[in-house]
């Protein structure tokens, strides 16, 4: 009988625990395919974070290392500087990288560091209670805004891609959901093209993937894919931003 489908051999068995209706999986899916396709799972290191991105090495099948909250790009660096021959990545959550660890991501991008991140953004601290984070949309309520984020007094939330795109070092950025499964496909080959940008030695690569929390937006799976389509695509566009 010929195998129509199986589990990317860079995931172990261990059952998800993200919420249900929570793209982490799926997220986390697709780098596991897309190791197994280029044929690095021996020679790949990956870097968790704290948040739910943080359960990471408990279901990858390759070498992992934890670092502190914001720290992975650093620890990253120094693991890829030891090891050049490594394929190196962070799979971090906005609570993360766009908060605490902004400076990390930005000088890695200014350096030029070849690692690639892999960055979930769900507009929400989805680990710690769903507070208000960097990403958290206007008018967005969360434990932490109960009124809706208030721009005058907040800030507009912070956009990644477009910011990093402006750094010499940062040599691929792309911003993707996984929404619907003709997103899902074009995440795949952006996060795909993230990795043979180092593998190839071209310079730091990033891509952010739109991603849902129904648990803390307190909707359904179903409402939450298609608040990704109504509130966060029309502020994070889907496009590429670099392209080495």
């Amino acid at each position: 009988m010929s195998i129509i489908y199986k589990k990317p051999e860079s995931l172990n068995d261990t059952p998800l625990t993200f919420c249900p209706g929570c793209t982490h999986g799926l997220i986390l899916k697709l780098v596991a395919t897309v190791i197994d396709e280029l044929g690095i799972g021996g020679d790949t290191i990956a870097v968790g974070c704290v948040g739910c991105g943080g359960y990471m090495p408990w279901f990858m099948d390759i070498d992992t290392i934890y670092s502190l909250h914001g720290r992975a790009p650093a620890n990253a660096t120094g693991v890829k500087r030891i090891n050049p021959d490594k394929v190196v990545f962070t799979y971090q959550g906005d609570g993360d990288l766009a908060s605490i660890g902004t400076a990390e991501i930005v000088h890695a991008a200014h350096r030029g560091e070849k690692i690639t991140t892999i960055f979930v953004n769900n507009t929400t601290y989805g680990m710690t209670g769903g507070q208000m984070a960097p990403t958290t949309l206007p008018g967005q309520k969360t434990t932490t805004s109960p009124y809706g984020r208030d721009p005058a007094h907040c800030g507009n939330p912070i956009r990644i891609c477009e910011m990093l795109s402006t750094i010499d070092g940062a040599k691929f950025i792309e911003r993707v959901s996984v929404d619907s499964p003709a997103n899902v496909r074009k995440a795949k080959k952006a996060i795909q093209r993230a990795f043979e940008c180092q593998i190839e030695g071209k310079g730091f690569s990033l891509v952010e993937v739109l991603s849902t929390c129904p648990t803390n937006w307190g909707k359904t799976p179903l409402e939450a894919l298609e608040r990704i389509r109504t509130d966060m695509i029309p502020y994070y566009p889907l496009s590429n931003f670099k392209n080495y």
